[in-house]
């Protein structure tokens, strides 16, 4: 859910649909719209601004759409998403629509995803809202019951540099961006498009024939991971930031035999609350927490008291190191443990490390599966 105060942007999926309905109008109408509507998915409706259309011909037509990811974090902010709609005739009555890639749209090369090997990373949610934006232009105009076929191509003209942004090297989609968004929207700090990334990423390492995922929590603590376990493949790390639970659920849904945890000491406190979701503006890191569970085993008031007024996790370990009680981290790492398993359920082994700001190992510590 978008924070209030907040804007919502649309994603590249829509971007590509109002272009192609723009770019469809402009032949039917003789006039390129401005704006264009969008019925979305879930019921949502968006007005859309068109920064211009090309005509080439009287068949053929050329839109640009700036796509706007609202105040999202997002590479593709900006982006012009380049749609091509070209009327051919048909075979059946009405439109029947082809969608395809062009440049600056990545192809998928390795199986696990949503679509075979060999097609432009296009989803199928994408598909479907582009889709219904060209059938319903089409069915404005006067040539509505006569058969064609309707091909769109989308294009980004700088996707190649933005996909190097994002994790499809990795998942094989090699020469552009992906064109995403189930529904249309792109709302800020969502969740939507993260969780997808997860999901994509372990479908496509055990696609591979992986067995064993290693999650961490960003692109610092994959790298450490990565020196870890230098025997398995680039695949089988997938950088989850704060989807503990969903990421860890996902692994096991994806028949992983093996999954392991690598992050720093920060997100190993949240982890070991049981949280779901780490990010700070959900749960803001509470040493109060930590500070009681050191009480309980027995440790001195003063320490308790200083963790308990840390500034921050660092600050907290940065105690911990000058009264020489690093030892407590391990208290950490089990409980983190337990609860990673009460997430990935029973069936793979699971083991967790936690690492230090200076790259070194503080915890270390392995759950084998009783199924």
């Amino acid at each position: 859910m978008a924070r209030k105060g907040l804007k919502t942007g649309f994603s590249t999926g829509a971007a590509a649909a109002a272009g192609a309905k723009a770019a469809l109008l402009s032949l039917i109408q003789g006039k390129p719209p401005e704006k264009v509507r969008l019925d979305l998915p879930e019921g949502n409706q968006l007005w859309v601004t068109v920064k211009g259309v090309l005509v080439l011909d009287s068949q053929k037509a050329l839109a640009t759409v700036v796509k706007q990811a609202g105040d999202d974090p997002d590479v593709t902010n900006h982006a012009e998403i380049l749609t091509q709609v070209e009327i051919r005739p048909g075979a059946e009555p009405g439109a029947q629509v082809e969608i395809t890639g062009g440049p600056g749209v990545g192809r998928v090369t390795l199986p696990g995803l949503a679509l075979p090997v060999g097609e432009p990373a296009i989803n199928p949610g994408p598909r479907a809202i582009i889709a219904k934006a060209v059938t319903q232009a089409w069915s404005e105009g006067p040539d509505r019951n006569l058969p064609v076929k309707i091909k769109v191509l989308i294009s980004v003209p700088k996707g190649g540099d933005l996909a190097r942004y994002t994790l499809n090297p990795r998942l094989g989609i090699k020469g552009g961006i992906s064109i995403l968004g189930t529904t249309g929207l792109v709302r800020p700090f969502s969740h939507e498009a993260y969780t997808a990334t997860i999901e994509s990423a372990c479908q496509v390492a055990r696609a591979q024939g992986v067995d064993e995922v290693v999650l961490t929590t960003g692109g610092k603590s994959e790298k450490l991971a990565m020196n870890l376990k230098p025997d398995l493949p680039a695949l089988a790390f997938v950088q989850i930031a704060d989807f503990f639970g969903f990421a860890l659920k996902t692994a096991a849904a994806s028949g992983f035999s093996r999954v392991g945890m690598v992050c720093f000491f920060g997100k190993a406190v949240k982890q070991a609350q049981g949280l779901e979701y780490t990010h700070a503006h959900k749960a803001p890191m509470d040493l109060a927490w930590l500070s009681r569970r050191f009480a309980e085993k027995g440790v001195s008031q003063d320490l308790v008291n200083q963790v308990s007024r840390a500034n921050t996790a660092r600050h907290g370990l940065d105690i911990l190191r000058a009264e020489k009680r690093l030892d407590l981290v391990e208290l950490v790492g089990e409980m983190a443990l337990i609860q990673a398993r009460g997430f990935l359920g029973s069936g793979p082994d699971l083991w967790y490390r936690i690492i230090d700001f200076d790259q070194s190992l503080l915890y270390e510590g392995k759950d084998i599966s009783s199924s």
